[in-house]
């Protein structure tokens, strides 16, 4: 049976949902990301990507190549948001889809064709179906192996969609730079161009035995398959999540325990959302700090009994930062928790009021993140806003 693999990539995704919620962006350069001095840059427009900005850029360079830009800082609840309706369309036409990231993800299409029609039916009627339903512009790779589907959607950005026949797999590849490829980074890149050899079509004349005498048989015959498109990598659906977790880096250090303790609170209210949305208890919380010197410390407890319950959560979260040395500015702080079990049934707690719980709930469903806050007032840390810290709700 003849294997096809589909890759649908969002095309600058962050920008993207920022220009759709706010029209008036459309056609600007939006630049999203930490907006501090050690911010660096998460996505950019393709407007913005015109002056030279791009993702993984400094802050304070793209401000220096864009100056009339708009930058602004990232709302990962948003993007999850629309990222999960994404995705859900994609479900629709198999179970075997894998997410890369937020923006991106693999199908496998092989011997779906009886339920759903051809492959290049499917990928045609997905890449209309996202735009018009989510209003987000995205580019879909077709081939016979998530390498071929991968480069088949990066050659049709923005907004396009490319299909890769068994038959035109080496003339495709072919003309490509040896970078291009999976697995070849900028060391790898850079032995092979001292040996001569830029593209895949050079890559391809070069013996297996040659290429395991520079690089080992392992890496040498990896480079080998690769420049033949020669690629079984399966696709593999979502695991049962095992733990989740929540970080961010500060744009600049914290140094006011309350500020600290309200963000490690904040953080373990994202985490428990994430418990209720998936359906899982957890047994376990962990909280991760990062000093200023760059020292890194991790503390967990195992809780009596499993909950999702934000206010147990928090608590929990915010013992283990009690256990931690205080007086160094911290520039990471993360909530994690693990131990995971189908919330099938729900344990009462003694001692405190479930309905505090699910106030906090009903209010995040019907005004949003921001609705309820823990600890400050709406002052933000620091001269700035922590990245991806939505408003503060007046009385928060």
């Amino acid at each position: 049976m003849e294997r096809w693999v589909l890759h649908v990539d969002m095309d600058a995704f962050y920008a993207s949902v920022e220009q759709l919620d706010n029209p008036s962006l459309k056609g600007r350069p939006v630049i999203v990301g930490g907006l501090g001095p050690r911010g660096v840059v998460a996505t950019a427009s393709y407007q913005a990507r015109a002056y030279g900005v791009h993702s993984a850029m400094p802050m304070a360079r793209a401000r220096r190549l864009c100056p009339h830009g708009v930058f602004l800082p990232p709302r990962f609840a948003r993007y999850q948001e629309l990222s999960s309706r994404i995705q859900a369309i994609l479900r629709e036409y198999t179970p075997l889809v894998e997410p890369i990231s937020l923006d991106e993800a693999f199908l496998d299409l092989t011997g779906t064709q009886r339920a759903r029609g051809s492959p290049e039916q499917v990928a045609r009627e997905i890449h209309t179906r996202i735009p018009r339903e989510v209003g987000l512009p995205c580019s879909v790779g077709l081939g016979p192996s998530k390498l071929l589907a991968k480069l088949a959607s990066d050659s049709a950005k923005p907004g396009g969609l490319r299909v890769i026949k068994p038959e035109d797999v080496i003339a495709f590849m072919s003309p490509l730079p040896v970078e291009r490829l999976w697995g070849i980074g900028p060391k790898t890149a850079q032995r092979l161009t001292q040996q001569g050899i830029r593209t895949v079509q050079d890559l391809r004349g070069v013996d297996v035995a040659l290429l395991s005498s520079w690089f080992g048989p392992k890496v040498g015959t990896h480079l080998w398959r690769l420049a033949r498109g020669l690629d079984d990598s399966p696709v593999i659906p979502v695991r049962e999540a095992k733990s989740f977790s929540q970080e961010v880096t500060y744009p600049e250090d914290l140094y006011d325990q309350e500020v600290i303790r309200a963000e490690v609170r904040r953080l373990a209210h994202m985490v428990a959302g994430r418990l209720k949305e998936e359906g899982f208890l957890a047994r376990v919380v962990r909280i991760k700090v990062r000093w200023e010197d760059f020292v890194t410390n991790t503390r967990q407890l195992r809780l009596p009994e499993a909950t999702d319950n934000v206010v147990l959560l928090s608590e929990a979260a915010v013992e283990l930062l009690s256990r931690l040395e205080t007086g160094r500015g911290v520039r990471l702080v993360g909530v994690g928790v693990a131990g995971l079990v189908p919330a099938s049934f729900r344990p009462l707690h003694l001692f405190l009021d479930e309905r505090l719980s699910e106030a906090a709930w009903r209010l995040r469903a019907r005004f949003g993140e921001a609705a309820l806050m823990w600890g400050w007032g709406p002052s933000p840390p620091g001269k700035g806003s922590a990245p991806g810290r939505p408003p503060q709700a007046p009385g928060g």
